[in-house]
């Protein structure tokens, strides 16, 4: 529970304003690496336009977890990802493809079919929807 208390103050540092998510990738009792949703390095922090719509260039927790860890020494092989969100499809394929083999999470992204894939491909899934 510690991992998911830590997961939801770090999405906390994300300036979306429709959604704050955050993760952090566990590896052998370490935190490996980190993520919250955000635009791309370099550009400005605002994750919607004037009308409250996502900018396509937005990048989920997860994903900024898993790039950033790529550039590390670290690896996700047999790793936790602790998360406040459900993963989307799209997170899900990466999630799988760095070889994250537990995902834990509060709230449920609305559509569930990035859970269907991870529970596919074998990676074992816990929800905490009520977190401290």
């Amino acid at each position: 529970m510690a991992y998911l208390r830590m997961a939801r103050e770090w999405a906390m540092l994300s300036h979306c304003r429709r959604k704050q998510v955050g993760a952090l990738i566990v590896r052998d009792g370490m935190i490996v690496s980190d993520g919250y949703n955000g635009t791309p390095s370099g550009f400005p922090n605002a994750c919607e336009d004037e009308d409250g719509s996502t900018h396509w260039y937005v990048l989920h927790a997860e994903a900024n977890a898993i790039t950033k860890l790529a550039r590390s020494n670290h690896t996700a092989a047999g790793a936790t990802l602790y998360i406040t969100l459900s993963p989307c499809r799209e997170c899900a394929k990466l999630i799988h493809q760095v070889g994250i083999r537990r995902l834990v999470f509060i709230h449920a992204y609305k559509d569930d079919s990035g859970l269907k894939f991870l529970n596919d491909a074998g990676v074992e899934i816990v929800r905490y929807e009520h977190v401290e």
